[in-house]
């Protein structure tokens, strides 16, 4: 269904090509049984003239004697469909619904509450990008409010709504609704949700859904519309890992050889450079083939055809990436798996896992922990039952090409098939080894006291006295291209030709040596600086100068490396300048169209501060030599 527009009548080819280019939202409702997803859908519909006439009368004749609504219309029925759902008054399958607005094209699917029907849930849940968690009112957070919660968290939508509802049946108090959000947000502080927001709806009378209630006029917030309607969904899609499982080999006559499939993720041109995996053959994109004809790029969700300048051997459950930006292969990985059968998870047993195009024997080898929905707590358990979500050891008789889910949906997820009924048994989210789930916080010294480390028989003033200085070391943060490591080497240079003792240390030379197992994951930036800074405090150990250069984008972790080091003997120089600037120094591609922008955090407090575009290089070093003087630790 599509809104009303007066282009409809006078130009339907200008309104045709003004509504292709609407971006398109896919989003869920869920919660627990009778929180009011269907009807809130139903509502949303009614409210925003988005029911056909015909349609609308035989759902007003159907609620006389399917509604819940005492005969008055009940709008839950525009979803609920089946006759067992008419019957029960409840939601079993999954239904989805298309509607658009002036600003966005919308794909709704209401999912059920009922804890026998999580999978459906589930498997609606798997392609949404915004999902609306409905709470009773009169109940508050229940078990599959938190259980659904669980799982978009686990899927990685990022937006969440939670619309608590039925407020008509309290008298919309205020009180009650704050009560309910302060509970979700206790909840929710244990789960990876980036984006949240609370409204209070009625979603039988239309309160907040299209207009603003009058009746709640302490809430001062977006409608719901109003608020599906502007939620940014721009920067969710991987555009930086360029991924494309090949689904059909197209080889309609000698002259044309094409590798069909749907881009997953990242972005394609024409003329780039690629890689087939697992063969990590090499070739360039020659064509890239539509229905409507060839174009120079494309990205995900695409289906497209490529076909390459050489004559590369690629099959079916193949995979085609950037030389540069090669995913994992492996047979083996840890997943989180969300259970869907009523037969249990038994490990050792044999399942086909259905992975992108590629489909692969293989068995659960151990389950190493279930979740309680309840406590997010970690629970040992021998199986999974259904609807029950667990951690996961998998072992593949071949091997596939994946990405961790979080940072890739579309290459970190797969499902688990019965080899016997063929029946979907279980969604599973790749998260490898060593994440920061499952890795041991290295900044954490608890553990370590146990150690004997001998001490030096050369001590620290003894040091100081022969090298004529204290030690210490200089971070020197900023983005990519502010001027870090040329600082760095002209202050090593200039402490060196003084007489001084220096170390430098820069944080590419990090990822070349005692780094190079390290990503550019904000868990692997942090445990890079943590590694650099321990190298740091036994330079100062020594009695030495050490300059560190590292982009360091987080405050905390900064900070965390200042404790490290020692407060005492650390100082933050924040290096910054232009984008524009950055951009021109780049060397290295940092900021590429195809990469995402660095999420750097200003230090909150630095020891300097320094624009590396109004000062010339001489007196950036200079200015920081001064403040190394003045703090006394040279002589």
């Amino acid at each position: 269904m599509s809104h009303q527009s007066e282009l409809i009548a006078s130009d339907i080819d200008a309104y045709l090509a003004q509504h292709e280019q609407k971006e398109l939202l896919r989003f869920i409702t869920c919660g627990s049984v009778d929180d009011g997803k269907s009807t809130l859908i139903g509502r949303l519909l009614y409210d925003s003239k988005m029911i056909y006439e015909d349609q609308l009368a035989k759902l007003q004749k159907d609620s006389v004697t399917h509604g819940t609504t005492g005969g008055e219309f009940d709008p839950a029925l525009l979803t609920d469909g089946l006759r067992a759902e008419r019957e029960q008054g409840i939601t079993i399958d999954v239904a989805y619904r298309y509607f658009s607005t002036a600003k966005r094209k919308f794909i709704i699917a209401d999912t059920p509450g009922h804890v026998q029907y999580t999978r459906n849930m589930a498997t609606g849940a798997s392609t949404a990008d915004l999902a609306i968690i409905l709470i009773d009112a009169r109940h508050g957070v229940m078990e599959q409010t938190r259980r659904h919660s669980f799982i978009v968290s686990l899927l990685g939508i990022k937006h969440i709504l939670v619309a608590i509802n039925k407020m008509d049946l309290l008298n919309f108090d205020q009180a009650i609704y704050e009560q309910i959000r302060a509970d979700y947000l206790e909840f929710a502080t244990r789960l990876s949700i980036p984006d949240l927001h609370f409204i209070p709806i009625s979603a039988l009378k239309g309160d907040n859904l299209v207009d603003r209630s009058t009746k709640m006029p302490w809430y001062n917030g977006p409608t719901l519309m109003e608020f599906l309607e502007n939620v940014y969904i721009g920067s969710d899609r991987n555009l930086e890992d360029f991924r494309f499982p090949v689904q059909y080999v197209n080889r309609p006559h000698l002259d044309f050889r094409g590798f069909c499939g749907t881009v997953a993720s990242g972005v394609v041109r024409v003329g780039d450079e690629i890689m087939a995996v697992p063969s990590r053959k090499t070739s360039r994109v020659k064509e890239i083939v539509t229905f409507d004809g060839n174009v120079s790029e494309a990205f995900a969700p695409l289906s497209v055809t490529l076909t390459l300048t050489d004559e590369v051997d690629i099959s079916r459950g193949d995979m085609i990436v950037r030389p540069g930006n090669v995913p994992t292969v492996g047979s083996k990985f840890e997943a989180m798996l969300v259970w869907m059968s009523d037969e249990p998870m038994l490990p050792g047993k044999n399942y086909l896992i259905k992975h992108c195009t590629k489909s692969v024997s293989g068995q659960i080898q151990q389950l190493k922990y279930q979740v309680d929905v309840n406590s997010l707590q970690r629970v040992d358990a021998s199986r999974l039952e259904l609807n029950q979500i667990g951690r996961c050891v998998i072992q593949l008789t071949e091997t596939i090409a994946y990405d961790d889910y979080r940072r890739n949906r579309g290459m970190g997820g797969f499902i688990v098939i019965d080899r016997i009924t063929n029946a979907t048994v279980g969604a599973g989210m790749i998260h490898p080894r060593h994440t920061s789930e499952d890795r041991p916080d290295h900044w954490d010294n608890a553990g370590i006291e146990t150690l004997q480390v001998d001490q030096s028989h050369v001590g620290a003033a003894q040091r100081e006295i022969r090298y004529g200085q204290k030690p210490v070391t200089i971070l020197l943060t900023g983005v990519p291209g502010a001027g870090k490591t040329s600082t760095a080497l002209a202050l090593e240079k200039a402490w060196f030709d003084e007489g001084r003792t220096v170390v430098s240390l820069d944080g590419e030379q990090m990822r070349a040596g005692l780094s190079r197992d390290l990503d550019f994951s904000p868990e692997h930036r942090s445990e890079n600086l943590r590694r650099a800074a321990e190298v740091a405090k036994l330079i100062n150990d020594s009695g030495l100068i050490c300059i560190l250069s590292m982009v360091a984008p987080s405050e905390e972790i900064r900070q965390k490396a200042a404790d490290l080091v020692g407060r005492s003997r650390f100082l933050i120089v924040h290096l910054h300048a232009d984008e524009a600037i950055c951009r021109q120094r780049d060397q290295e591609g940092h900021y590429r169209d195809d990469r995402p922008s660095l999420n750097y955090e200003a230090p909150v407090a630095p020891d300097l501060k320094i624009d590396t575009a109004t000062t010339d290089p001489a007196t950036v070093v200079q200015l920081v030599r001064q403040l190394v003087h003045v703090r006394g630790y040279l002589s």
